[in-house]
């Protein structure tokens, strides 16, 4: 009898849950925010896409004091140089004020990105190590302290990613996060149209999961996953309406730029008008650039971009964009773990994740734009890195990987620190001081 009772009370015992790792995830956030904070104005001149994004900021600014700013760097949306403009706004025209609101949204990124994955997996070692290989993994470090486009997208994106694993995890929050989730995507597309691939999977996989479940009451059932309580057609409005709502009322600055000389050439045609030259001017043939490149030295790691090396503020300075020499490698199987363990045991965090870096890399596959750049590898990067704090923790429960999961985080912080004077544009010795860091002949 007392087996008895004790098997049913193992039965209905609630089931265990993970304490939130939230402590550690503020730490890193933290801890990333000190670093990458720190000497933020340096270089006090715009570097590599600065001098586009800085005088468009400016023309935007213009509006604020009564003058007739020009409707500049058409070929991108606008919220992100609006972003941009704020900060400018906040804190002077000077680099603090170039470089405030990307650092804040690199901010972001790191700490939405960490509570995405815990939310999607529930497991604290690889949301942890998320943050460890995000933090020094040399993307997001750089983008956060650069006034470029990139890093805003990001920061929606992992927004995003954080409120509709939030709203699958909890579905008594699952309206008012799917109604953020809409905005931020939006607001993502309107940074950058490189969001576009994966701003419809969050609506595409509420789609996917009703038609699997083959309720009969299809777009009206409030039953099933990934959120129940609502239905089809509500999530069509949070995740497809919403989404292109924000997006063009972000545009509505645009209307005021410009004069009788110079039209706005949203106010001269309209907004579809306006979107036929953004495309237009996206896949025009430009002249090569010396540091264009293709997505196969994206994924091998071997080709960077100088954002600087020049004298600047008394010192010979650097700025060399690469991923970290060691992770970008080892999430390329990671991936391939994720694939396999996460379609035997139907683990929609590492498929998700693997479905992320398809869906982000997959659009420079197809794209139509003949001149490309490490940089577009920037969000690829985060589900890479998702993939391989995943399968770092799977090594960690396997026992014999244990020191290899510590040991991979800790070499990933020690190539961090290697490599710091030439993302943070310290002072460097002389002009052959760049040798040290190229070790390949696509980072010179």
């Amino acid at each position: 009898m007392a087996e008895a009772r004790a098997s049913l009370s193992h039965e209905t015992a609630a089931p265990a849950h993970p304490r939130d790792p939230l402590a550690w995830v503020a730490a890193i956030t933290a801890a990333f925010a000190l670093v990458a904070g720190w000497r933020l104005a340096t270089p006090s001149i715009p570097v590599f896409d600065e001098v586009h994004y800085i005088p468009a900021a400016r023309e935007l600014l213009s509006l604020f004091d009564g003058g007739f700013g020009d409707y500049l760097n058409p070929e991108h949306p606008m919220l992100g140089k609006q972003l941009i403009a704020l900060g400018m706004a906040l804190f002077g025209d000077n680099p603090l004020g170039w470089r405030i609101m990307p650092f804040a949204f690199g901010t972001l990124a790191l700490f939405a990105s960490m509570r995405a994955l815990w939310n999607a997996s529930e497991d604290r070692f690889a949301t942890a190590a998320f943050g460890v290989l995000l933090a020094t993994g040399f993307h997001l470090f750089i983008q956060s302290r650069i006034a470029m486009l990139d890093v805003f997208m990001a920061g929606f994106l992992a927004l995003a990613a954080w409120q509709f694993a939030g709203a699958i995890r909890q579905p008594e929050t699952g309206r008012w996060r799917l109604a953020l989730t809409g905005v931020a995507l939006g607001c993502a597309m309107a940074a950058k149209w490189n969001a576009a691939p994966l701003a419809m999977l969050p609506g595409l996989t509420f789609f996917a999961a009703r038609i699997s479940a083959g309720r009969r009451r299809l777009f009206l059932s409030r039953r099933g996953a990934p959120v129940p309580g609502m239905t089809l057609v509500e999530a069509f409005v949070w995740l497809g309406i919403v989404p292109l709502v924000i997006y063009g009322l972000t545009f509505v600055p645009g209307y005021w730029l410009g004069d009788t000389l110079r039209p706005s050439p949203l106010a001269q045609h309209g907004l579809i008008g306006l979107h036929r030259e953004i495309l237009s001017l996206q896949q025009q043939v430009l002249t090569p650039h010396t540091y264009q490149s293709n997505w196969p030295q994206w994924v091998l790691n071997t080709r960077g971009i100088w954002y600087l090396y020049e004298v600047v503020d008394g010192a010979q300075r650097g700025v060399l964009l690469i991923g970290n020499p060691l992770t970008m490698l080892l999430g390329l199987p990671a991936l391939a773990w994720c694939l396999v363990i996460g379609a035997w045991r139907g683990d929609w965090a590492r498929l998700g994740v693997v479905i992320g870096y398809a869906a982000a890399l997959g659009l420079w596959l197809i794209a139509p734009k003949p001149v490309q750049f490490y940089y577009h590898y920037f969000v690829p990067g985060f589900f890479l890195l998702g993939a391989l704090a995943l399968a770092l923790s799977d090594l960690r429960r396997a026992g014999w990987g244990r020191w290899l999961a510590w040991g991979t985080l800790a070499a990933s912080a020690g190539l961090f620190a290697l490599f710091y004077k030439v993302l943070s544009a310290a002072p460097l010795v002389g002009a052959m001081s760049f040798a040290k860091w190229a070790w390949l002949m696509g980072w010179r």
